[in-house]
């Protein structure tokens, strides 16, 4: 059938001429834009994820940027402590020089103070400069604030990090179910034979009284007259506590009174000299104006006795004589206790050992090396080791490491480590407030993508535990180099742990926290950029066909619309 009012060709050529144009331009859309969905139309699902995509992309660029400025802060800090940490080590140096007090003069001593002054002033300078883009790093100002106080039984303390949430503060509950102790032994009396007896007389108006130890050795600690006034035939009544080392003397008499028997001992046997009590050896006790014949006794070594002695400090060799009293050696062990880390001390006739450190590292160990047979130091010390016990508590309901008297917790909220006064076993509780440097590590902002740490003042007025304070090795403080040079030694290695701790706990954070993240990081985005790729970026190569086609559809569907367009004019001929 032939038409004129309505080309049907011409129709489908143009329906066909827009789509391919409309082809055309997607093409060419796409390879100039290079990606494949450019508007919501090309791909809703896809724009959708693809926009997703993007969004948490941008964040982790972000916290990869946020992860690398952490890391140059650190840098910065980690750099200032090391400057820190050399001048420490010069001052410790110029301490132990100046120790040889038998081969350097006072002036050299002083060129050395002279020394640790210009030292404390540069740490502290250092302490107050060490910024990052203004922000002061080393002042205190990065370190967490809490109500942490002397009241807790707390000596000292460290928050490394704690996540505070959206309250800002943290509460912390320490439970202390076993406190630390110190190693400890003791030596009884076997292998000791006690000295003279004790003896003394005083006299009061006709009646005299005798007092005489209740077993040889024994020392006049305290002696108390009970004057009885009643009829009776002038009985003595003596008791002796031999544990006490106390002697009390009752005496029945009618032809006295209390101040006569006072006066009589003031007067003939006055006890005023020191009484060293049972383990006095034989230090003598005098009276006031008429010497007595009153004689401390002791507990002495019956045979002679080499042992050596090891602490948790190292060990000494003890070679003592027969003879030697309970104290003499106890004196001797302590006067080491700086080398040994062991003290002694006698009290009621027993011998103990004690570690000067709390914990499990503390120890005493007695080797005898010579001792006559049945001697108490072989029989009860020989071979055998003494050791502390560590602290053990829980903060907020997690059991803490415990070594000594230090309490260590590590935990996604809380990372701290407290030491606690020696030996104390209160429970306390306090909260953290505030502080802190807080880094935004993960792409969204939550308390689970970021990380915090403390960085406290390294200043010397801040530098220091137990033993002092750093300012205290200034020139006319109590641990200068003229005044207490042992215990400026104490404070500088407890200092130079302190800053080494802090720089290794920055370098952790920095290796294990910022680094790790970094990687994770960049593996993260990198993934996720090639997820977002795959949906929203063109494929050129199918592009550039689909190019090709839509071009070549075009010119022919122009060219066959020509000829539709021309197919009426065949009705003329019909006409002719």
């Amino acid at each position: 059938m032939t038409r004129i009012n309505t080309n049907v060709p011409s129709l489908v050529a143009q329906n066909r001429l827009q789509v391919s144009n409309s082809d055309l331009n997607l093409a060419l859309t796409r390879l100039s834009t290079g990606l494949r969905i450019n508007s919501g139309k090309d791909d809703p699902a896809g724009l959708i994820a693809s926009e997703a995509l993007r969004s948490e992309i941008t964040g982790l660029n972000k916290a990869v940027s946020n992860t690398r400025r952490a890391g140059q802060i650190i840098t910065t800090a980690d750099s200032a402590i090391g400057q820190i940490n050399s001048l420490l080590n010069d001052v410790r140096g110029l301490v132990v020089e100046a120790a040889n007090t038998g081969g350097l003069s006072s002036e050299e001593i002083s060129a050395n103070q002279l020394q640790i002054d210009s030292s404390l002033e540069a740490i502290n300078r250092i302490a107050q400069s060490t910024t990052f883009q203004g922000q002061k790093l080393l002042d205190g100002s990065l370190d967490y604030t809490s109500t942490l106080g002397a009241a807790n039984s707390v000596a000292d303390s460290s928050i490394q990090s704690a996540q505070l949430g959206t309250s800002g503060s943290l509460s912390v509950d320490v439970v202390v179910s076993t406190a630390a102790s110190q190693a400890g032994s003791t030596v009884s009396t076997a292998g000791f034979t006690t000295a003279a007896a004790a003896t003394d007389t005083f006299t009061t108006g006709t009646d005299s009284i005798t007092i005489t130890a209740a077993t040889t050795g024994s020392a006049f600690n305290d002696v108390q007259v009970v004057f009885v006034d009643d009829a009776g035939s002038g009985a003595e009544l003596a008791a002796y506590d031999a544990a006490q080392g106390t002697l009390t003397v009752t005496y029945d008499s009618t032809s006295s009174t209390i101040a006569d028997v006072a006066a009589a001992i003031t007067t003939d046997g006055t006890f005023t000299g020191a009484v060293d009590g049972v383990n006095g050896g034989d230090s003598f006790v005098e009276p006031t104006t008429t010497p007595s014949t009153a004689k401390s006794g002791g507990e002495v070594l019956n045979a002679d006795l080499v042992f050596q002695l090891t602490g948790s400090g190292g060990a000494e060799t003890f070679n003592f004589s027969a003879g030697t009293s309970k104290d003499q050696i106890a004196s001797a062990i302590s006067l080491v206790a700086d080398s040994t880390g062991v003290n002694a001390s006698v009290a009621a006739g027993v011998l103990t050992l004690t570690s000067t450190a709390y914990g499990s590292a503390a120890l005493i160990e007695v080797d005898v090396i010579s001792e006559a047979a049945g001697g108490t130091f072989g029989a009860s010390l020989s071979d055998a080791r003494s050791t502390g016990t560590d602290i053990a508590a829980t903060v907020n309901g997690v059991e803490a490491d415990g070594v000594a008297n230090t309490l260590s917790i590590n935990t996604s909220t809380l990372d701290l480590s407290l030491t606690v006064d020696p030996g104390s076993s209160t429970n306390f509780s306090f909260d953290i407030t505030g502080g802190g440097a807080t880094f935004q590590l993960g792409a969204d902002v939550t308390s689970t993508q970021q990380a915090s740490i403390g960085i406290g003042s390294v200043s010397t007025g801040q530098l220091g535990g137990a033993s002092g304070r750093l300012y205290e090795l200034g020139s006319g403080q109590g641990k200068s180099l003229s005044n207490d040079v042992g215990g400026a030694a104490d404070i500088i290695d407890e200092v130079i742990n302190k800053v080494t701790s802090l720089r290794g706990r920055l370098g952790a954070f920095q290796s294990t926290t910022l680094e790790s993240n970094l990687v994770s990081l960049n593996e993260t985005t990198a993934n996720l950029q090639e997820a977002e790729s795959s949906i929203r970026d063109a494929d050129f190569a199918a592009e550039s066909a689909n190019l090709t086609r839509a071009q070549i559809l075009v010119q022919s569907g122009t060219n066959v619309l020509a000829l539709a367009n021309q197919n009426p004019q065949n009705v003329l001929a019909l006409l002719r």
